[in-house]
């Protein structure tokens, strides 16, 4: 039986201009370096569709979002399911994703189950093994190049290591988004060593300066 992790009941920073809760699904195709969410990844979850739905229930009237991340919600079997359930309850409904399981968003889309997508771009493709354990580069080229076909509401966020990505690492991938069309913000995140991550990895010892960042598009920085 297939379960989701846990369920953050409140969130306001999840979510652009939603009042939303977040539901952690279990397991994750990718072991990136510098994720914490070590216990989501490994886990097969602790809680079952039905107790979601009853959540989901009592927060009708309460909330206007709910976020699915992970792990990679979209390799969890229930992401449709949930999903769907989402809707008939008319929140918005925001995704976390690595983009590679193209199949399922399109799936999600064409069911007018998902409102915005937030899409983690890891690493140029040069550096995306080592950094993420997965040889999934092309899978994730091809869900960006899909929602800028259709032209869907989403963002693209980068986490920063600076032993890992240097400035000219993320000049290179703002570079390649605005080649494919990419025209919104470019957000990145700053690894900050919370504990346990898969690389054990701490702060880092290189220094990282946005200024040196080249770029077209828009970048904004969080945790910065």
């Amino acid at each position: 039986m297939h379960k989701v992790f846990s369920i953050t009941p409140f969130t306001t920073l999840d979510y652009p201009d939603k009042v939303a809760a977040v539901v952690w699904f279990a397991g994750c195709n990718m072991r990136c370096v510098y994720c914490y969410n070590i216990e989501v990844v490994n886990s097969n979850g602790n809680i079952e569709m039905d107790e979601v739905c009853n959540f989901l229930d009592r927060r009708i009237g309460k909330l206007n979002g709910i976020v699915f991340s992970g792990g990679e919600c979209t390799a969890n079997p229930l992401f449709l399911k949930l999903a769907r359930e989402v809707k008939l309850r008319n929140f918005c409904l925001k995704v976390d994703t690595n983009g590679s399981h193209i199949e399922i968003l399109k799936e999600a889309i064409g069911e007018g189950l998902i409102d915005y997508i937030a899409l983690d771009f890891k690493a140029p493709k040069e550096k995306f093994t080592g950094i993420t354990g997965s040889n999934l580069y092309e899978k994730f080229i091809s869900t960006l190049k899909y929602l800028l076909e259709i032209n869907f509401d989403f963002e693209v966020r980068t986490t920063v290591h600076a032993d890992f990505l240097d400035e000219a690492d993320i000049s290179l991938m703002s570079e390649i988004l605005y080649d494919l069309g990419y025209k919104g913000n470019y957000y990145l995140q700053k690894f900050l060593s919370t504990g346990e991550n898969f690389g054990n990895l701490v702060d880092a010892k290189n220094s990282f300066d946005p200024k040196k960042i080249i770029s077209k598009l828009p970048i904004k920085l969080r945790n910065f």
